[in-house]
Order: C-alpha cells, then structure tokens, then sequence
C-alpha cells in the first residue's frame, strides 16, 4: 500500500483513539444513551460539572457559577430503522428512524439492538439474474415498504427467540476507517464529529489554562434527526445569552449536485459558516474576525428558511438566543461512508476555541 505523507495534528492519540471508538458505538435517535456515556467519560477531566435531562442531552459545564452562559453544541443522534413487522417466514420489515436513505440499504449489514443484545443482520435482495426477470424488463427500485432484514431466522419464533421484537432499532455495522491524504469515512459522522469537536475544545481550554469570564456549556443533544427535539427541550432549561452550534454540511464538488441550489462548499477548505435568519449577524462577524485574525480558512453558505440544524432551536429559544452555526464539510451524508477531511475538523476546533477567547458578557450584540 502507497504511504502518503501525513500533517502534523493538533489532535493528541488518545483523541483520535475516542474518535474511533465514538464513531463506531451506535447512538441511533431515540436511544442516544450508550455514546452519550462514552462522551461525558471522555469530557468530565475537562470540565467541572456535568448533567444530563430526562432523554438523555448531556452537558458538560465550565466554570458554572458564572451568570453569563454560551454553549457549544452538536448532535449525538444518528439515523436508524425501526423493527415494524416480523413475517411468518422470519423476514423483518421496517419504517424509518430519521432521515435514513433506503436506496443504500439492500446487501447492506446491520445490527439489531433487541432484548437479548446484539443480533446481526443484512438488509436482503433479490439478485440481479432475478430482478432483470421482470416481464416489464423494468428493475425493482428499493423502497420502505419492499425492503427487509434476514437475521438467518426460518420463521418469525425464531427471530422472537433472538430478542428481537417491534420497536427494536437496526443500525449500520460500517464503522470508521482513514484513507489517503488526511480523509476519513465512517457511519455517523453526522453528526457525532460535531460532538468530538467541543469535547476538543474543552479539553484545550483545561490543557492551556483558559480561563474564561462566562459559564461554557458544552452540549450534546439528542434527536436532532428527527426534528431538532433536544436541543429545543436543553435551551429552553439552560437559557443561554450566546450559542455556537456545529453540525455537517454537503460538500458539493461530487457529481449529480447543483452548486446553483446548494452553493459551492468543498472538503479541505474549512469549516463553512451559515447566512441565515437564525444566525445572528453581529455574533457571525464575531467568528469572521476571529477566523480572520487566526488565519483560519472558512467556506459560506446560505439558507432561505431554517437552518435545519440546532441553531433554529437554540436562536428562537426563550426570548431569542443570538446562535451561529459552524458546519464541517461532508461527502455522501446519510450513508455509511460519510467523508470528511481531518483539516476541517482541526479548523473547525481552532474557530471555535479562539471564539470562545474572544467572546465575554460585554460582547456587544445588539442591532441598534
């Protein structure tokens, strides 16, 4: 295998170690509470104190007893499926758990969380010989309804039997992998990379002895996928002055994508910052400087409504929360080879480390 010269990084091994094994733990929405125990273990040396609220948003707290609060948050949830039926042959059936894309699923290996554990599985299809069969001549599409899981059961005792029952949720078994040139791939970084990029930045602010004139709350909340449900439940329950949320965004330099709708964003380039109405302008120009300033390359992008991240929630939370949104570049979202670029990864913790130096409770916001 060729060997391509790596950069040096700003991440320590044990930080890429907690990468990996973050990215391979299943947190599907709804049932986030395995990965979020593996990120409050990898935070609390950062930290001073931490909580976690009735489903299961964590947050970890700096300096606590400060009145003036700013969170950082991302997302711990990823896109899964729901146990929805089990044939009399054995054979489940399923319905969504988010945004999942059924066109990648068939041949596809999963893990079913039932009962009993872990019960391994793969998303079934006919062959090709019997697909081109058809006496239309037309293939068979993959949809929710003709798609199915074999956990190698003969009849639906069987599958019960393993633990399985309806409700239970399958996940992608694809995990984390590095290719050449400083990409990774893996299930679910979208958007669990966001939560290891403010698990990095309070770990530096404690490695460098920041000290910092407000409470930072670093949040990692539930059931984004499917309507931005935690973070709206957290800041309504914090009540920030200031929010920075990171989650992905599409690179748009790989085929069958209009960069005239969805703008010009690629990996490697930085991190992406968001025009929009819930992004408040003033805080933006904060994180334009700071970037400015630290020679840290960003990339922008625009949205005609919501965000369609945390942002909305935490921007119109309470009495209104000046929020900004800082995305990370990605290829393929929403499959089981999600890539990104360590670079932006890196720059993204630089933006928002050296945003937090900047920031204080005399940061003026206000419009008028």
């Amino acid at each position: 295998m060729a060997k391509v010269k790596k950069t040096k990084s700003i991440l320590s091994d044990e930080s890429v170690q907690f990468l990996k094994t973050y990215i391979n733990n299943p947190s599907p929405t709804g049932f986030e509470s395995s990965g979020q125990k593996l990120w409050l273990e990898y935070l609390k040396p950062w930290i001073d104190t931490h909580f976690t609220d009735p489903y299961g948003t964590a947050v970890g707290v700096i300096n606590p007893d400060a009145a003036f609060k700013v969170v950082i948050e991302a997302h711990a949830d990823e896109i899964s499926w729901f146990v929805n039926y089990i044939s009399a042959d054995g054979l489940i059936y399923l319905k969504r758990n988010g945004g999942v894309d059924h066109q990648i699923a068939p041949s596809m290996r999963v893990i079913i969380h039932g009962k009993k554990g872990a019960v391994k599985a793969v998303f079934g299809w006919p062959a090709i010989h019997t697909r081109m069969g058809n006496t239309d001549n037309k293939e068979t599409q993959p949809k929710v309804d003709n798609l199915f899981l074999d956990c190698g059961a003969r009849n639906k005792k069987e599958v019960e039997a393993l633990g399985i029952h309806i409700g239970a949720v399958a996940t992608y078994e694809a995990g984390y992998e590095e290719l050449a040139y400083d990409y990774l791939i893996g299930r679910a970084f979208d958007n669990r990379i966001g939560g290891f990029i403010i698990a990095e930045v309070a770990r530096l602010l404690k490695a460098n002895k920041k000290k910092l004139p407000y409470a930072l709350y670093i949040v990692n909340a539930v059931q984004e996928e499917i309507g931005l449900r935690g973070a709206e439940m957290i800041a309504r329950r914090i009540k920030p002055d200031m929010a920075i949320i990171t989650d992905v965004t599409h690179d748009t330099t790989t085929p069958m994508i209009n960069k005239m709708i969805e703008g010009e964003c690629s990996c490697g380039k930085g991190p992406s910052l968001t025009f929009g109405p819930a992004v408040h302008n003033k805080l933006l120009d904060v994180v334009q400087g700071v970037a400015v300033k630290n020679k840290i390359p960003v990339q922008y992008h625009t949205v005609s409504r919501s965000t369609g991240t945390d942002t909305d929630s935490f921007a119109y939370a309470n009495d209104g929360c000046p929020s900004v949104l800082i995305s990370i570049p990605l290829r393929y979202m929403h499959t089981t080879v999600e890539m990104l670029h360590k670079s932006d990864i890196e720059n993204t913790i630089k933006l928002m480390y050296e945003t937090l130096l900047t920031l204080s409770p005399k940061t003026k916001l206000s419009y008028f």
